[in-house]
């Protein structure tokens, strides 16, 4: 009998986690539908922000170009890794290949010979890389749960200081795109000094463009600005959406195995529960039996 209890309460235990684990999975279901919708919605002005960015610099010669602090490029002796990981778990994989990814970066860069800095927005990244010896050279966590242009502000000027400063010679951007509810890649995007996209084919009409005060200034105070600021958030947003669907799919699988479970130890629990009623049936036979005798 005392099997049979430890054998019911064990049933009662995972019926318990079975509840919170489908509450979990509907609650990042509604979620995540609404990150998809966020992360569909920015990325056609991302992609117009990058053609904006192709267009003015190819009216600009390289050596104006040369005098803009986000685009000169140095010999890089130091590279700050953006490592975007979440603040909660219960989310599968999501962060272990994230994890992942970051250890085989920094591995390669100091195969090379150069330093590597960290800069670490979640909680599960300051605590998976707080024993690891780099250097953290800024943290962000409990960050809002829905992205905002204003913490992709705050992270994209930090790490441009950073590189103007000369505390980086290179930024590198690693989390992941968002693909389907199924699926997200870790992506590794070279953040700074920022990647100019290869100049289009100059067709013989082209709209002329008017910049004040000049093309340069309106470069270097509005545009560039934008673009990192924008570079940040869609990351974020992709982010976001990525580690929804990474926790929904990671309760539904712990549901399913809980409803596994519960029907294996409820098929143990009649197999001993009817092997004890037998028992106690051979015992009172028996008992008449040697009654009778």
């Amino acid at each position: 009998m005392a099997n049979l209890k430890a054998i019911r309460r064990r049933i009662k235990s995972v019926q318990a986690t079975q509840k919170i684990t489908r509450a979990m999975r509907l609650v990042a279901a509604a979620k995540v539908r609404r990150a998809q919708m966020r992360v569909l919605a920015a990325r056609p002005f991302t992609s117009r922000v990058v053609k904006l960015l192709r267009e003015v610099v190819r009216d600009i010669s390289p050596i104006d170009l040369q005098e803009l602090p986000l685009l000169q490029r140095r010999p890089i002796k130091k590279v700050g890794l953006i490592v975007l990981s979440s603040d909660r778990g219960l989310c599968g994989s999501y962060n272990t290949n994230i994890f992942r990814e970051v250890a085989e970066r920094i591995q390669a860069l100091n195969r090379d010979g150069k330093d590597v800095g960290l800069i670490i927005v979640g909680l599960k990244g300051v605590a998976f890389f707080k024993p690891v010896k780099v250097e953290k050279l800024k943290t962000y966590t409990l960050l809002p749960a829905i992205p905002t242009i204003e913490e992709a502000k705050l992270i994209a000027d930090q790490a441009a200081e950073m590189y103007v400063s000369g505390v980086v010679d290179a930024v590198e951007l690693i989390g992941t795109d968002f693909i389907s509810m199924l699926r997200a890649e870790v992506t590794n995007t070279k953040f700074l000094p920022v990647e100019l996209p290869p100049p289009e084919a100059h067709h013989a009409l082209q709209p002329q463009k008017l910049f004040e005060p000049s093309i340069q200034e309106v470069l270097e105070r509005e545009l560039l600005p934008k673009y990192i600021e924008n570079v940040i958030f869609q990351a974020l947003l992709e982010a976001s959406a990525s580690e929804l669907a990474a926790r929904m799919n990671a309760m539904t699988n712990a549901s399913n195995n809980a409803r596994d479970l519960i029907n294996t130890l409820t098929l143990i629990y009649n197999k001993a529960r009817q092997a004890s009623i037998t028992q106690e049936l051979l015992e009172i036979v028996g008992g008449a039996e040697a009654l009778k005798g």
